[in-house]
């Protein structure tokens, strides 16, 4: 062999190496374009893949009818499938109106509604990974106003709902535990509560609600100033696992929240919807208005501060305020508990729990870094009414991105 290699003259060994490298660059470019081919084809199937989209609609919500006429004009005018309604009945809730759609082959639920509906759906639909959107037409829409969904533009709500940006949320659950379904855990998006918060809600009246929106709350809560306190054991589980039980404590209302804002205020300032954990909240409040006062306080305080800590100059007010996975209450009387706004009756026996990112919501702001999105919108401000075309274009530059990114995935699965 050694004599053959030193028998070639120098212009044959240059000519193989570069019939080598030749064939090597020919397998090369032969595998690339094998890979666009598929991937091509994987873009193509995705597109013809139709997305059947269910909408929850609560026919109660003043002007429903109309929506459901625009969502109907807004599929046919954007040539898509004409979508699956379901109505909510006094006997049905957005729950159960959830579960049937989906088990008719509904892959994207999109609730219409106040966030009584919201919550309902989300809950059937946390844990499935299909995409959940919000077209809101209620009073508060305050799990929309987190997500910063169009508010008063339903074309605009329906651009998002349809788009391919989204983020996974956390969901909350609260258990009445000496309930006749102790099992069951009720689901909340924004705050559970049990206490005053939960009196305040129960005695707001819903006529003055839809006129003034979420200001009837106020109302609502001047008839229970001067209401007992309450009285029970509190037990939080931190992050690492610890039990810390703050026992024959007093207290006007405890909260779990998983979002902390509302309009002009910020409850819980710490609270992040997707960091898997719950933010409690232990209020008290003694002398009279003087308590209530210094208590508004302090909550003008945080919203200014950005910070989960009480005015220092506050008296007869206390916000206790602390982060875990999971919190339970006894009672030593039955208190009135409420999710989202939600009445859902007396209880002694409470426990709270989270469920990480279990939610995957249609959102209109999506940055490229941002963990678990499915896809990719550039952060841009919601347009006023009447801007819907802004929305259709960045929704628009979303499904492209969303669509390159599908594509490379499931070929990078596949090699």
């Amino acid at each position: 062999m050694e004599s053959m290699l030193s028998s070639l003259s120098p212009v044959w060994i240059v000519l193989i190496a570069i019939a080598v490298v030749a064939v090597g660059v020919a397998v090369f470019l032969a595998v690339q374009a094998y890979r666009k081919h598929r991937l091509a084809t994987a873009i193509v199937q995705r597109d013809k893949a139709p997305v059947h989209y269910a909408f929850i609609l609560n026919p109660s919500k003043p002007g429903a009818e109309e929506v459901k006429g625009q969502i109907l004009a807004f599929f046919e005018s954007h040539h898509l499938a004409e979508p699956m309604i379901v109505e909510t009945q006094l006997d049905k809730d957005g729950r159960d109106c959830a579960r049937e759609a989906m088990e008719r082959g509904a892959d994207a639920i999109v609730a219409v509604g106040g966030d009584g509906t919201v919550r309902t759906a989300a809950s059937a639909v946390a844990g499935s990974d299909r995409p959940f959107g919000i077209v809101p037409i209620g009073t508060g829409n305050l799990f929309a106003r987190n997500m910063g969904i169009p508010i008063g533009d339903v074309d605009a709500a329906l651009t998002v709902a349809t788009s391919h940006g989204s983020r996974k949320v956390d969901m909350g659950r609260l258990a009445l535990l000496d309930s006749e379904e102790p099992e069951r855990k009720h689901a909340f998006l924004i705050i559970a509560g049990i206490g005053f918060d939960a009196a305040m809600i129960d005695d707001t009246d819903p006529a003055l609600k839809k006129n003034i929106s979420w200001l009837a709350y106020f109302v609502g809560g001047v008839k229970n100033l001067f209401t007992p306190r309450y009285h029970g054991d509190v037990t939080i589980i931190g992050t690492d696992g610890k039990e810390q039980t703050s026992k024959n404590i007093s207290f006007r209302t405890f909260m779990a929240g998983n979002c902390g804002q509302i309009p002009g205020f910020s409850l819980m300032p710490e609270a992040a919807y997707d960091d898997g954990i719950l933010d409690f909240e232990l209020i008290d409040t003694t002398g009279g208005l003087i308590g209530w006062a210094n208590l508004f306080g302090d909550v003008v305080h945080q919203t200014i501060t950005r910070k989960a800590e009480q005015n220092p100059l506050s008296t007869n007010s206390s916000v206790d305020q602390t982060q875990g996975v999971r919190a339970r209450i006894r009672l030593e009387k039955p208190a009135l508990a409420e999710v989202d706004g939600d009445i859902l009756g007396k209880t002694s026996l409470i426990e709270f729990t989270v469920e990480h990112r279990a939610l995957c919501v249609r959102v209109p702001e999506v940055p490229a870094t941002m963990p678990d999105a499915t896809g990719v919108m550039e952060p841009v401000k919601v347009p006023a009414a009447g801007d819907s075309e802004l929305v259709e274009e960045a929704t628009a530059m979303a499904s492209d991105d969303d669509r390159s990114r599908a594509a490379q995935e499931q070929q990078s699965s596949k090699d």
